[in-house]
């Protein structure tokens, strides 16, 4: 998740300011919440995984290195969800605020990295399946994830170059100070276009393809068809609410602290400000959203979750049952109890 630090990031300039801590109030929960969720849900899904290592397939890897980064990025929180707590007050030292940052942009861009590789991977399978998947192996799955893990880890590399804190009170910015954020700016916009703009049209185009060849053809199995289009309402969930919206108002503050630093206010500046922090609480939830991936990439979770919600509503019906049981055996010794006195 982004973790912003609201108004004392921005400049110290003229410009009118958005009276309120929004990070302070509203980051601590949804950071616990995230936490909490992404940890056993990831947890469980990868304990999956490697139980069934032997029946690994192409996929699994992918869905493998999606959870790892999730882990990675889950473990940061706790320490985020006290620098909120103490009202934007960093006491880890700087070197570990980078080390944050650094794994919660490993975690955004490994995710829509990881996510893509799925997509690829299913269109491959849909539209050119004796072609091209007879001659894809695990060790090229493997290869593929090494190479996303270094894209991604030099992505987001400069990011760590760039000042965290400014002031006298330690801050740990997500972006940078005012000093440097027309480079910063420069440097977003790139990583914007690389690290998400070309990923999501790549996952677009795929999933584009493969509904219209699963409308076409009458020979792919019904159970197929509907798999394939819950997975890509999951994506769109995953694009739509945590990585769209987080682009675009990111970029668009960090363009309204330039023009403030050239005392240039504009009236959208406020609400572009206001939206950023909202889709900071939003992108956080990629962690708990991504285990979504696993039910439907992986047969045996699928039979697993089920096996559990099936045991869950029995033990809740026996409940049911022993709670009206005992009702009703207190009702009658009761109207025993009335009888015998008459």
């Amino acid at each position: 998740m982004n973790t912003d630090d609201s108004l004392t990031e921005r400049n110290e300039e003229t410009c009118p300011r958005v009276p309120f801590d929004f990070s302070g109030q509203f980051l601590p929960p949804v950071l616990i919440l995230v936490f909490i969720i992404g940890l056993v849900a990831n947890g469980w899904g990868l304990k999956s995984l490697l139980h069934n290592w032997k029946k690994i397939h192409i996929i699994n890897v992918f869905v493998l290195n999606l959870g790892l980064a999730d882990i990675l990025y889950l473990l940061t929180l706790p320490f985020l969800v006290v620098y909120y707590l103490k009202k934007n007050t960093w006491i880890f030292g700087d070197a570990f605020c980078k080390i944050t940052r650094f794994c919660f942009n490993l975690n955004l861009y490994g995710s829509i990295g990881f996510l893509t590789c799925i997509s690829v991977y299913r269109y491959l399978a849909t539209v050119h399946p004796v072609r091209v998947m007879r001659r894809l192996t695990v060790t090229h799955s493997v290869a593929i994830s090494v190479m996303v893990w270094l894209l991604v880890g030099v992505q987001s590399l400069p990011d760590m170059f760039y000042p965290k804190n400014k002031g006298k009170i330690p801050k740990c910015y997500h972006t940078t100070s005012t000093a440097r954020i027309e480079d910063y700016l420069t440097y977003s916009l790139g990583w914007t276009l690389t690290g998400f703009f070309i990923p999501f049209l790549i996952t677009l185009s795929c999933y584009g393809h493969v509904i219209v060849i699963l409308c076409r053809k009458n020979s792919i199995q019904t159970d197929t068809k509907r798999r394939s289009l819950r997975l890509l309402f999951i994506l769109i969930l995953l694009f739509s609410v945590c990585y769209i919206p987080y682009h675009i108002f990111k970029n668009l503050t960090l363009w309204s602290r330039v023009l403030e630093k050239q005392k240039i206010c504009r009236d959208w500046s406020n609400g572009a400000f206001i939206a950023h922090q909202i889709s900071r609480g939003l992108v956080c939830l990629n962690s708990a959203l991504n285990p979504l991936v696993y039910l439907h990439v992986n047969e045996e979770i699928s039979a697993q979750l089920r096996q559990l919600i099936q045991r869950a509503h029995q033990i809740f019906y026996r409940l049911i049952l022993s709670s009206s049981d005992s009702v009703r055996v207190a009702q009658t010794a009761d109207d025993v109890y009335q009888e015998s006195r008459f």
